[in-house]
């Protein structure tokens, strides 16, 4: 507090009047109040500034000191605890940011709000970001950055209410550089490499004719696509439809050559790289709009490369929540054929915690079998040798004696044609299937004019698919034909 001159000017006169003989001392006593008054005053104002400024670690040191001298004080507790929040003591923060809160400090809920959320404590960050909106409104202060960041804390708090119940089996800590050594897929799901060039991957499909890889483009990672040609690999061409003002990597291509897993770290994330998924649309020639897969896949650290492998019935992904630098874990699971959530109402809060954390993967261990013979799929793939791995390329049964798993299982060459062309027509089969399953999706969703535009292309998938399948039939008992034919020789 700074003392006004006038003040200081009417005790002088006082003490001259009434009390002469201790003017010396009461003047020398008076100064130095003032002094130390107006010092504190203007150290208070540099340690707002300082964090202001964004220099946390200083404020955090000052607000320290100012701490000590008024425990209780409403600003001294704000400006400490959100100097904690900043400089990653979360748990330290709270104390001092509830305190603060209690004395309605409007600041103080923003960030008790922010500290909940990180918690995943979202029913109070609600609560609290309203009370801290309520604040501004009353106050006539703006708004706009606090309801930007409670839109995007409800966000966090649906997905919170819908986490999947997927059974995660065991996880591997790494170096964030070796990860890829951990995923143990099988060829038939394609092949990952690390673009070192870019510091990203590299998706190739199974019949090594299609790639999705991540490049750097204007200090962005951005999605391309390269088909091969006869003398090596094409033209890259950028997936516009998920390229944006952010980054954009790790692609992962399902088996049906429709469905796209990468990461992002641009909008509807829960912080840093987040997993989304999408689906190819062959009639517009791009990708559907892309959705989060949710908890406890994605969190707010950063989250990437899902990868699933059909055939062992596994799948990865990699994060470096609760990771020192360098450092991430990769998580193995068993996936669903379907999403399925857990009832956040009818479920043990803790366990819908722990699950969307994953602060302990015992906790998704729903199902014992499932687990048990998931976990020996996971061994058998990570102790095998190598030279004793028989390598898949398909499954394909001749009779009941014989099943094909690579190309030069075939003895007559005539099924072995006859064979690649079933199973491009059975990615045929499954691409219209899945157009079609989109189509019909839309079609409920649409009002009586978007319905009627739809109608003919639902119409035409209904009468290609049956044909499709006709001809998949057809094609399977010719190739039996032939291999048993030569095999009878």
């Amino acid at each position: 507090m700074i003392i006004p001159i006038k003040y200081i000017i009417f005790e002088l006169v006082y003490t001259l009047t009434i009390k002469p003989t201790f003017m010396k001392r009461y003047i020398f006593y008076l100064i130095a109040w003032c002094c130390i008054s107006t010092l504190s005053a203007q150290s208070l104002s540099q340690s707002k500034k300082l964090f202001e400024n964004g220099d946390y670690e200083k404020a955090k040191t000052a607000f320290a000191k100012f701490i000590r001298s008024a425990p209780n004080s409403a600003e001294y507790n704000y400006y400490y605890g959100a100097s904690l929040y900043e400089t990653g003591e979360l748990d330290k923060a709270i104390p001092y940011l509830e305190k603060s809160a209690k004395r309605n400090y409007i600041g103080a809920f923003r960030y008790l709000g922010k500290a909940y959320a990180d918690l995943y404590r979202f029913d109070e960050a609600v609560e609290n970001y309203e009370t801290h909106i309520d604040w501004l409104n009353e106050k006539n202060r703006d708004t706009e950055q606090a309801e930007a960041e409670y839109s995007e804390l409800l966000k966090k708090a649906r997905m919170f209410k819908s986490v999947e119940k997927v059974a995660v089996i065991d996880s591997f800590v790494v170096n964030k550089t070796q990860f890829l050594n951990a995923y143990k897929i099988s060829s038939t799901s394609g092949k990952i490499q690390w673009n070192d060039a870019h510091n990203g991957t590299i998706y190739e499909n199974e019949m090594g004719n299609k790639r999705i890889l991540s490049e750097m483009k204007d200090s962005l990672m951005q999605l391309y696509t390269q088909e091969k040609l006869l003398d090596g690999w094409g033209e890259k061409n950028a997936i516009e439809s998920l390229n944006d003002s952010c980054n954009v990597n790790f692609p992962f291509l399902m088996g049906d050559g429709t469905t796209l897993y990468y990461a992002s770290d641009g909008e509807g994330t829960l912080g840093g790289y987040d997993i989304f998924v999408t689906r190819y649309d062959s009639e517009d020639n791009t990708y559907l709009r892309p959705s989060n897969i949710g908890m406890p896949f994605n969190s707010t650290a950063n989250d990437y490369l899902y990868a699933v492998d059909e055939f062992n019935n596994l799948g990865w992904f990699v994060t470096d929540r609760n990771q020192p630098i360098d450092t991430v874990c990769v998580y193995v699971f068993v996936p669903n054929e379907s999403k399925q959530t857990y009832n956040y109402e009818a479920t043990d809060p803790q366990i819908i915690m722990d699950v969307a954390t994953l602060r302990s993967i015992q906790t998704t261990w729903t199902d014992e079998e499932q687990v048990r013979d998931a976990r020996q799929r996971l061994a058998a793939l990570k102790y095998a040798k190598e030279e004793k791995v028989k390598k898949v390329d398909f499954h394909f049964i001749v009779d009941d004696s014989a099943t094909y798993t690579q190309w030069g299982d075939f003895r007559s060459k005539e099924a072995q044609n006859l064979y690649r062309q079933l199973l491009q027509k059975e990615k045929d089969l499954n691409q219209l299937q899945t157009n079609l399953a989109q189509k019909r999706e839309q079609f409920a969703n649409e009002n009586g004019l978007g319905k009627k535009k739809l109608e003919p292309s639902i119409l035409d998938l209904e009468k290609r698919i049956p044909q499709l399948m006709e001809e998949v039939d057809k094609l399977t008992v010719e190739v039996r034909k032939q291999e048993i034919e030569k095999l009878r020789k």
